[in-house]
């Protein structure tokens, strides 16, 4: 009986051994989740013994996305039968995986993605299935990258160049080697275009159209990625209308359709074209735009010549500077208009050979001259500002926009004026009166002395009578004669042969002169500083 039990016993045994797997230290092994603990993960890896993955062995990412009854992997770290205890590791196991992995992707040639982690000297640090690789910057890209901190936090498509053999110990120990692993990513750009140019030679021909990515913009045109290959796009080809820069109509990046228009297959050089999807609408001017026809359009350039409106898309006019108002010294066509602007023009000029199109805005508006023949008559007074002085007169601003002249001899009945400047100031408001009007030649003659009636027709000559005496202030001395300012601002000359010479007079002083001569038609009054009556023996001295 006791020799059955122990046979029983002993088959127990065997029978229990032969369920259990071969577990060894070192080795990697499959285990199911039985328990999640905040220390740890218990895990059965077929053995009389649970393993223990430790809360260090393990991610945030482990704890959330595990749940008991899943399969994974790890790597036997310790075996201690007399505790029951086996010390497992998860992180290890997936280390050992990846560099399995990387090789035999190396081997294959193949390709594997990395996120970017870091930058270090001379390229950026990429954390490849759990393992740093160095990507130097001159395989970053086919092009030079000049801030390559834009691909932080990036997950790129890379190439192995290079796999540092390990121990296996040290690739547990990220501190011992840095970056066993050299990748590139300019190399999977390359197979990339080499493909993509493939497939854009076969459909590449003149009048093909193409879809493109613009990769870089200058002053005279863009250039664009149509698959694998570059090609240009001249500013020329743009637009119908009028281009400033390319970077009004693109961007880099910008994802378009273009046209071919030259194909040089010996130097694979390709010349696009974009306005050429649209019909030239300079074809059909003629038909569309005549002479003094209204049309309205967009401002879309300003220059300091004038102002580009846009009347459909692709066709422009230039509303000349002089077109833009009726004044003869237009201010900057920006102060009319701005961009953006839907305006109204008349056509003046339409040449479909020359492709210009001539508007004026102007020409919309009443002429200010037309204006002025309807506003005003000739004696009618007005009100304006000096505009300009000159030597011969000074020009006064109408609330027309309009310059009327005052001469120099219609601004004082009486004062003998060298230069209009004594009088008038520019800015200055004032009173004139309308002498004349010519609006077809658009000129206006304006009188300020008008203002008062012709003293010389009643006043003066029956105030300064032949023979009375009176005291005046000396304008000037010349060779012939003094010039005297008398009363109410009348001027008189005293001749040379009637000038006291007993004693200097210089301009400014105060002189008693006699009226000898009078003439209301030339306007004029001779004087004379000799035989004063009314003069005292002590004035005299």
């Amino acid at each position: 009986m006791d020799i059955n039990v122990k046979d029983e016993s002993k088959d127990l045994e065997r029978l229990y051994a032969e369920t259990l797997q071969k577990v060894e230290r070192g080795s990697i092994t499959k285990g199911k989740v039985i328990a999640i603990k905040d220390d740890g993960i218990v895990v059965d890896v077929g053995y009389k013994s649970e393993g223990v993955i430790s809360s260090a062995d393990l991610t945030k990412e482990d704890f959330c996305s595990l749940r008991e009854g899943d399969d994974i992997e790890v790597l036997i770290e310790k075996i201690n039968d007399r505790e029951g205890i086996i010390i497992v590791s998860r992180k290890k196991a997936q280390r050992i995986r990846a560099w399995e992995e990387l090789n035999n992707l190396h081997k294959r040639n193949e390709g594997v993605e990395g996120k970017v982690i870091g930058k270090t000297k001379g390229g950026l640090l990429v954390d490849v299935m759990g393992v740093k690789a160095f990507l130097p910057l001159s395989q970053l890209d086919i092009k030079i990258v000049k801030d390559p901190e834009i691909y932080m936090g990036q997950t790129l498509l890379l190439k192995i160049l290079k796999i540092i053999p390990q121990k296996r110990d040290n690739i547990f120990d990220d501190s011992v080697f840095t970056t066993p692993l050299i990748v590139s990513r300019r190399i999977i750009l390359e197979n990339e275009r080499g493909r993509k140019k493939e497939e854009t030679m076969k459909a590449l021909q003149e009048g093909a159209l193409l879809k493109g990515t613009v990769k870089n913009i200058t002053d005279y045109g863009v250039f664009v990625d149509i698959g694998g290959i570059d090609a240009l796009l001249h500013i020329s080809d743009i637009s119908w209308r009028r281009v400033n820069h390319p970077s009004e109509f693109f961007s880099v990046g910008d994802e378009k359709e273009f046209i071919v228009l030259k194909y040089d297959r010996e130097n694979e050089k390709i010349t696009l074209g974009y306005k050429q999807k649209k019909p030239d609408p300079w074809l059909h001017v003629n038909e569309k735009y005549r002479t003094a026809m209204k049309i309205k359009g967009k401002v879309v350039t300003i220059t300091d010549y004038g102002v580009f409106v846009e009347v459909e898309e692709g066709l422009e006019g230039l509303v000349h500077i002089s077109e833009l108002d009726w004044i003869q010294r237009p201010k900057h066509p920006s102060k009319y208009v701005s961009l953006g602007d839907e305006v109204e023009a008349v056509t003046i000029n339409v040449n479909k050979d020359d492709r210009k199109l001539s508007l004026s805005i102007k020409q919309l508006q009443t002429k200010p001259w037309d204006l002025v023949g309807e506003r005003y008559k000739i004696g009618q007074k007005i009100t304006g500002r000096i505009k300009t002085v000159t030597d011969f007169g000074a020009f006064v601003r109408l609330p027309e926009g309009v310059d009327g002249l005052i001469h120099i001899s219609d601004i004082s009945w009486t004062r003998h004026i060298k230069h209009p400047s004594e009088i008038l100031k520019k800015g200055q408001k004032i009173e004139a009166v309308v002498l004349t009007m010519e609006p077809d030649k658009e000129r206006m003659a304006l009188g300020l002395k008008q203002l008062t009636s012709d003293p010389w027709q009643d006043k003066i000559p029956v105030k300064f009578k032949l023979g009375s005496e009176f005291k005046g202030r000396v304008i000037s001395v010349t060779d012939f004669g003094i010039f005297v300012e008398l009363e109410e601002s009348v001027e008189g000359l005293v001749y040379p042969s009637e000038i006291n010479t007993s004693k200097e007079i210089k301009g400014g002083d105060d002189i008693w002169i006699r009226v000898i001569k009078i003439n209301p038609e030339e306007r004029k009054i001779g004087l004379s500083m000799k035989n004063i009556k009314t003069v005292t023996s002590e004035e005299l001295l």
